[in-house]
């Protein structure tokens, strides 16, 4: 199969459609505004409906509707965007309603800037919304894996029966990459006898909420919704690892920072440094397991973020107090040099840090 050159944030809307995403609901908010652009166009043509809302608010309840009548949909914004669909994907985690949210992050608080950033990993991984809910979160590092995460996306959110996050930044969805449309591995997915579709007076009508009067009604509801949860924790985590037993420092970056971070461990490398890297690809569910491959020569951890340093709790987690944990942070959508990164780990290498 040939490869096509894509912006990031149209290959998010191509990979939708491949997925076979019949609704998009959205309003335009830089630096994600070519999403609903290209779904504008393309998602007509190929048979569905693009609508832009008049509000963030109103994009994620439509998003609750088509979801809640058994439709493959979606819609994508960034940061403060995100903040205000929060209590539409708190509804629908609580209704179990299937659909796909994408986050290119933008430099905040509040307003912020327009820069990449990755300063809504607490919001991303922790649930900004209201209530004891998760969602499962992929952080993609390139184009390619943007069209190959929200294709299983759309999969997990049918499977799980639950929303499913992209978080990448602003950086990533402006960059221009060849990218390639493969299959997915084919996934056993359950009918959807529990959409409201109409009845047909063929059974009882659906009733699709998260209200739940009764105390211990909820908490039974709740229950099971920390199986679904578990079960995620179980079989949805995905890393990319190397390095680890004999390293004198591992890294630990996601999403676009990873990549600078490769380039400062190559540098580390050839200077005789024996550097380890850690990449969650979800960063919720978290590979907290994987720290415990790392050996005993190593001397920290270096987290690096686009933030002020959000992801480092997971991170202490993961280490469970074996090894120091610094951090290298940049805010506001100031992006890393692998050279500042390099000479940090030139420090913890050298013990001086």
């Amino acid at each position: 199969m040939s490869k096509v050159l894509m912006k990031g944030n149209e290959a998010v809307g191509a990979a939708a459609i491949k997925a076979g995403c019949k609704y998009f609901f959205g309003y335009p908010i830089t630096p994600s505004s070519e999403i609903p652009e290209y779904m504008s166009k393309a998602l007509p043509e190929a048979g569905g409906v693009f609508l832009q809302a008049e509000s963030e608010v109103s994009a994620i309840n439509m998003v609750y509707g088509a979801g809640g009548a058994g439709a493959r949909c979606m819609t994508a914004s960034s940061s403060p965007g995100i903040s205000l669909k929060q209590e539409g994907i708190t509804y629908a985690a609580g209704a179990e309603i299937p659909c796909v949210i994408v986050n290119m992050m933008r430099g905040g608080p509040g307003l912020g800037s327009i820069q990449p950033s990755q300063a809504d990993y607490f919001q991303s991984t922790r649930g900004g919304g209201n209530g004891d809910y998760r969602t499962l979160c992929y952080a993609p590092a390139s184009v390619q894996e943007i069209v190959d995460y929200v294709m299983l996306a759309f999969d997990k959110a049918d499977y799980y029966r639950n929303p499913v996050l992209i978080a990448a930044d602003g950086m990533i969805g402006q960059v221009m990459e060849a990218v390639e449309f493969k299959e997915p591995a084919p996934i056993d997915l359950p009918a959807k006898d529990w959409a409201t579709t109409g009845t047909g007076e063929k059974r009882k009508p659906n009733v699709v909420n998260s209200l739940y009067l009764q105390a211990d009604a909820l908490q039974v509801h709740n229950k099971n919704l920390e199986k679904k949860y578990k079960l995620m924790e179980e079989n949805e985590v995905l890393y990319e690892a190397f390095g680890l037993e004999d390293a004198e420092v591992v890294v630990v970056a996601y999403g676009t920072t990873s990549r600078i971070v490769k380039s400062a461990v190559k540098k580390a490398q050839e200077k005789g440094i024996k550097v380890g890297m850690i990449r969650p690809i979800t960063i919720w569910p978290f590979p907290y397991e994987i720290f415990k491959k790392i050996g005993n020569n190593a001397k920290g951890i270096l987290t690096v973020e686009m933030s002020a340093g959000q992801m480092i709790d997971d991170v202490k987690i993961g280490t469970e107090g074996r090894i120091p944990v610094y951090f290298n942070g940049t805010q506001g959508g100031v992006v890393p040099t692998p050279q500042n990164i390099l000479e940090d780990i030139e420090k913890i290498a050298g013990g001086i840090r």
